[in-house]
């Protein structure tokens, strides 16, 4: 029996940032999505996904080069394929969790690396691949292998665990001393837009940061702060100034936010501040936040919330709320009766050495 439990992801610095080559800040949470396989007889992997009632058969013998859209599973397959793995053996296979599906936690990604660490396991000839490594493998299965918008947050932050501030421009991450306190996740209820929020963020903020470049081709957005904002904003067409304004200060907000995390003793009210501040730009600049959560997490404050922000792409999903030993329960409480689906404690989860 193969074993596997993966955690969800929780982006809290740097929304919108990675596919810019910009760092990010996100951490595991204690919420996951477990796969457990026997062996059959079977030339093929059998699955049965048990939180969505699907079930779906892999044949061991087709053709790996011939994947269909959105078939990370199979991306997988065919990725690993090229680098000399071999699926000889068939297994029933069954997964399950308590990561909510299309809410901002991440759970694609979270059975992404927990279906790569899969097809390591059952290899005959043991082969040695690294967190960072099999992060890496997880981005190209979901985002590269299909030429998609995504950054690769999501896949080296699951892979890797922890609270990590991520160089996506080098794919290189730090483990971060400090943390957020006690953390409260909300489900909102509503579906998220990932798509069409990540899309339109991507290429827009792209397209702010090449007009930049065109007319000051010296100009680096790695070494950009709030005073290049002002400095060439009348070089950005009127549609692309509010991308242009999110991706300069999302940068400098979680530059800020990881000067605090470096420390072992960091400070929440300001972590605090610098999550609200981060929100406030998903929502007016970025476009992210459906009202409906808006109202949730004002409310949340108002109980006592020391920040909150949306989790993910947008358009829907999950929030995330820094609270105290003596705000969390009135949070709790507060989100749930402001109509969301659901509400709870969280904690980070680490690597096991």
């Amino acid at each position: 029996m193969i074993s596997i439990k993966v955690p969800a992801r929780v982006c809290f610095f740097g929304d919108h940032q990675d596919y810019l080559g910009l760092p990010v800040i996100a951490g595991t949470i204690n919420r996951f999505i477990e796969l457990k396989a026997a062996p059959i007889s079977e030339q093929e992997f059998r699955l049965d996904l048990k939180d969505i009632g699907r079930t779906r058969t892999i044949h061991l013998n087709r053709t790996l080069g011939t994947v269909a859209p959105k078939d990370y599973l199979g991306a997988a397959m065919a990725i690993l394929d090229q680098r000399g793995f071999e699926f000889k053996r068939g297994y029933g296979i069954e997964i399950s969790g308590n990561i909510p599906v299309n809410a901002g936690l991440s759970s694609s990604s979270a059975l992404s690396v927990a279906w790569i660490r899969f097809l390591i396991a059952i290899q005959e000839k043991e082969i040695h691949v690294t967190d960072a490594e099999v992060g890496q493998l997880a981005y190209e299965s979901e985002v590269t292998f299909f030429g998609g918008p995504g950054g690769l947050m999501d896949q080296y932050t699951i892979a890797q665990q922890g609270l990590i501030f991520i160089d996506t421009e080098k794919g290189r991450t730090e483990s971060l001393r400090g943390n957020l306190g006690q953390l409260v996740v909300a489900e909102s209820g509503i579906s998220k837009k990932t798509l069409d929020v990540l899309q339109n963020a991507r290429t827009y903020q792209e397209r702010a940061i090449k007009e930049v470049k065109e007319k000051n081709p010296s100009f680096d957005i790695h070494k950009a702060s709030p005073i290049d904002h002002e400095k060439y904003n009348d070089t950005i067409s009127a549609p692309y100034k509010a991308y242009w304004y999110a991706a300069i200060h999302n940068y400098d907000i979680t530059l800020r936010a990881r000067k605090h995390l470096i420390l072992e003793n960091p400070n929440v009210v300001e972590l605090g501040r610098l999550m609200d501040q981060h929100q406030k730009i998903l929502e007016n600049k970025i476009g992210n936040t459906p009202k409906k959560m808006i109202e949730m997490m004002n409310a949340a404050r108002r109980a006592g919330a020391i920040g909150a922000k949306t989790i993910g792409s947008g358009g829907g999903g999950c929030m995330v709320a820094m609270v105290s030993d003596h705000t969390k329960t009135s949070v709790i409480e507060t989100f749930m009766q402001n109509g969301a689906k659901d509400a709870y404690e969280v904690e980070l989860t680490y690597p096991s050495i």
